[in-house]
């Protein structure tokens, strides 16, 4: 008999054990691998590359930027209208070729948002009919100015969102990752307590199996009644019927964890009870502190706020609009391509344009006033913000005090049940108790463990939870990094 009982655990446990590999692996294991192998991780990972190029256009929007536009060739051969001396028009045909360069290089003006460029072009002109010529006009050097005068400076506001935005970003994948620990926690400790309900369920059938055959031999003997037998055979069916349950939820649980790991079918995961970490009890102004320095939340309220003060600054910009633009530089032309960078003549354009509404009834100011709305509802959203993360980070900091506490109960409990139904085993043999108290014993023993696991998971969860809130290591007392150079490359 018990040569049998111990065939269906060990089926129970690994279902393919011929094929199987055996694999031990601690909470620790399975948070790394997570980290790396699992499709969250995968997700983050590609949500920061995202973010990570989106800064660095942002920064090369800062940096001068060498172009090269180029018309090689152009060709027309068509008729275009002419107007004569005496005001009359007519057609002359038009055969030429048109080639043109020109190189430049432009800058972003960090202070005024304007854009300066220095540039140097080529034309070439030759015609195909008629008096057939050719001609070059070269511009060796020209700078320009183009510059807004009362408009949004982009530059500046660029400079203060985008950093905030990058910055955010790398602490939400933090986050990401400290919440993909969670979920390996959840996928471990469902195999861990499905695995420690189906040893206790391989024990209650072994253990029922010797109770009944003891029963029977009483009841032959007249010692206990045959209501008293009958409850003993009804433990067993039970047991029985409970031990392939629990084999069922330990394929589906280890199906889970698996799948989340990328481990192949043929791999067995053997969890191990993980210990109680030595952390004590967190302060939630620290914690409070920590959130936010490091948080992904604080920098996006910031970011949020610099937005709204954009569109007001945007919308008053666009009230009127005046534009200069400025250009000096030298200009040649000859038939010869050499000789146009001769006798080189100034070259040189002052424009100012301006646009000034006079009568709009009112819809640019309409506008500057949706946008001062549209900030003050912002603010109002996140002061309702902050007040609810810090009420949900106050809550989790005594979830995580307490369960340390609730943990300790649990663990004294387990063991106080483990004994008390080793005593019921032992005495219900010397007939002093009855089948109830037996069973009332087991189910207290099996409950007893499947707390102290619960409590166990919780300990852990509120643990690494707090972790992704507050981006703080609260074993190591240092804020929680990461290479985002050797993540991203």
């Amino acid at each position: 008999m018990m040569y049998r009982v111990l065939v269906i655990f060990i089926c129970a446990l690994c279902p393919y054990a011929v094929h199987a590999e055996l694999l031990n692996v601690s909470l620790q294991d399975v948070i790394t691998r997570a980290r790396t192998r699992s499709v969250d991780a995968a997700v983050a990972v590609n949500e920061l590359k995202s973010a990570y190029w989106e800064y660095r256009s942002y920064r090369a929007d800062l940096l001068p930027e060498i172009k090269l536009t180029a018309t090689l060739p152009s060709y027309s051969k068509r008729f275009n209208s002419y107007q004569q001396a005496d005001g009359s028009y007519t057609f002359l045909r038009d055969d030429n070729i048109n080639l043109s360069g020109t190189l430049s290089v432009e800058q972003r003006i960090w202070l005024t948002g304007g854009t300066l460029s220095l540039t140097s072009s080529l034309d070439y002109f030759r015609q195909l009919s008629g008096v057939k010529s050719n001609r070059f006009m070269s511009v060796p050097i020209a700078l320009r100015l183009s510059q807004p005068i009362f408009s949004v400076n982009d530059i500046k506001w660029s400079r203060k969102i985008e950093p905030e935005r990058y910055l955010e970003a790398k602490a939400s994948y933090i986050s990401a990752t400290e919440e993909i620990a969670m979920a390996a926690i959840q996928y471990y400790f469902n195999l861990l307590a499905a695995r420690e309900v189906l040893a206790s369920a391989v024990t209650n059938v072994r253990n029922a199996e010797k109770m009944y055959e003891v029963a029977s031999v009483k009841r032959r003997m007249g010692i206990i009644s045959q209501n008293d037998l009958m409850q003993m055979e009804l433990n067993l069916l039970n047991s029985r019927s409970t031990l392939t349950s629990c084999e069922s939820d330990v394929k589906s649980a280890m199906f889970r964890l698996r799948s989340f790991l990328d481990y192949p079918d043929s791999v067995e995961l053997i969890p191990a009870i993980p210990e109680q970490i030595n952390v004590m009890d967190v302060v939630y102004a620290d914690a409070l502190d920590h959130a936010l320095r490091f948080n992904a939340f604080s920098r996006n309220i910031r970011r949020r706020q610099l937005e709204a003060d954009y569109e007001v600054a945007k919308a008053k910009g666009n009230m009127r609009e005046i534009n200069l633009f400025a250009q000096i530089g030298l200009t040649g032309t000859d038939s010869r391509i050499a000789e146009s960078y001769y006798r080189l003549k100034d070259n040189q354009i002052v424009e100012i344009g301006i646009s000034l509404p006079l009568v709009d009834w009112g819809k640019r100011k309409g506008r500057v006033k949706v946008a001062e709305s549209n900030r003050e509802v912002v603010r109002s959203r996140l002061r309702k913000e902050q007040a609810d993360f810090n009420q949900e980070l106050f809550i989790l900091v005594e979830k995580f005090n307490n369960q340390k506490h609730q943990l300790n109960l649990a663990l004294k409990a387990d063991s106080v049940a483990d004994r008390r139904y080793d005593s019921s085993v032992e005495t219900f043999l010397t007939g002093r108790i009855s089948a109830l108290d037996l069973t009332d014993s087991q189910t207290s023993k099996d409950n007893a463990r499947v707390k102290y696991l619960n409590e166990l998971f919780y300990f852990w969860y509120y643990y690494y939870q707090l972790r992704s809130v507050t981006l703080w290591d609260f074993s190591g007392r240092n804020p929680i990094e990461a290479d985002f150079e050797a993540i991203i490359n």
